[in-house]
């Protein structure tokens, strides 16, 4: 999901409660290309991170403009700017249009499931079920998936790293290294060694890969290589194997999963492995990247033969001399985006 360009990176002054009840505060909103960040209006911190596809406004027409981040959220944001609220107003209604009618969704998913009962002449398998239901679910439906996980994902690791400098030049990586933009790139404080994807294009990042790397190669080796995984295993399927076929026909019939669905599916991420890419498709990627694949292989935890494989594979192509990733101040400033 990416917002309107226009408003890309606006900034304005907000006030932010945590929770009902909770004593509000001063606080700098930011808007990016999926979240908004909510940082503390003197020290810069990250207090929180909302997706925007969730974000909902309270009081449509009032001013100050009232905001949560999800119907049953007892957070809040008090917005004054007018540019701030007419940017979330227009990415809102964008992000509305591009969701599918719901009857409409109903009907075109409950119209797969009778072709495929009918074309098998036979009852569903569960492999079949989640199979067909991530291959039916529109990318509307994917996006809110992953906000969803996301969502989880912040409940065992705290909000993600957003400290504005980092974040931009987080932007500028991933608009090197994926300039259709079809990825989002989260760093997560705690939880999280290494990276991994989850639906709706989200690749989680955990912190040590800009700390306790003295140059930017293994940090975007991992977004290379995560986006090879995710092309060659659908992360859906992978949260769908774990949800169950029960929410896989649930989906798959009514475009709609509880959000208690989600609760657990964080700490499942955090504790498997990774799932190896594959060594050609690999090492055709790190090519075309122009990025060698030496660093990511040091710290990405694969089999042995697999690291092996996909070395070999990159120095069977021959490629070209890395090219530079990113300023030396992008760096730095991408080193400190978890706030030290």
């Amino acid at each position: 999901m990416t917002a309107l360009d226009e408003y890309r990176r606006l900034e304005c002054q907000g006030v932010w409660r945590a929770e009902a009840g909770a004593q509000r505060r001063d606080v700098l909103v930011t808007l990016g290309e999926a979240t908004i960040v909510i940082l503390d209006a003197r020290s810069a911190a990250a207090l929180s991170h909302w997706s925007l596809p969730a974000v909902r406004r309270v009081n449509p027409g009032a001013d100050p403009a009232r905001f949560t981040p999800g119907d049953d959220s007892g957070e809040e944001l008090e917005i004054d700017d007018p540019h701030m609220t007419a940017a979330l107003g227009k990415v809102g209604a964008l992000i509305e249009a591009r969701r599918p009618h719901p009857g409409r969704l109903r009907f075109a998913l409950l119209s797969a499931v009778l072709a495929l009962v009918l074309g098998a002449g036979l009852f569903w398998v569960p492999g079949a079920i989640v199979t067909q239901t991530a291959r039916a679910l529109p990318d509307a439906g994917r996006q809110e998936i992953g906000d969803g996980i996301l969502a989880d994902m912040f409940r065992v690791t705290g909000s993600a790293c957003a400290a504005p400098e980092g974040r931009a030049a987080l932007d500028r990586l991933r608009l090197r290294l994926d300039p259709d933009g079809s990825t989002v790139p989260v760093v997560l404080a705690t939880g999280l060694r290494g990276a991994r994807t989850i639906p709706g294009g989200y690749v989680l990042l955990g912190r040590e890969l800009f700390e306790d790397e003295p140059t930017p190669e293994a940090a975007a080796g991992f977004l290379v290589a995560e986006s090879v995984a995710a092309a060659a295993r659908d992360p859906l399927l992978s949260f769908l194997d774990w949800a169950g076929v029960g929410a896989a026909f649930r989906l798959l019939t009514t475009g709609m999963l509880p959000a208690e669905r989600y609760g657990g599916y964080a700490e499942a991420v955090l504790s498997r492995p990774p799932y190896p890419p594959p060594a050609a498709e690999t090492a055709r990627a790190f090519a075309t990247a122009g990025i060698s694949p030496e660093a990511w292989l040091r710290r990405a935890d694969l089999p042995a033969g697999a690291a092996a494989q996909i070395a070999a594979a990159y120095a069977a192509l021959g490629p070209a001399p890395a090219r530079a990733i990113m300023s030396d101040s992008d760096w730095v400033a991408l080193q400190g985006i978890c706030g030290g």
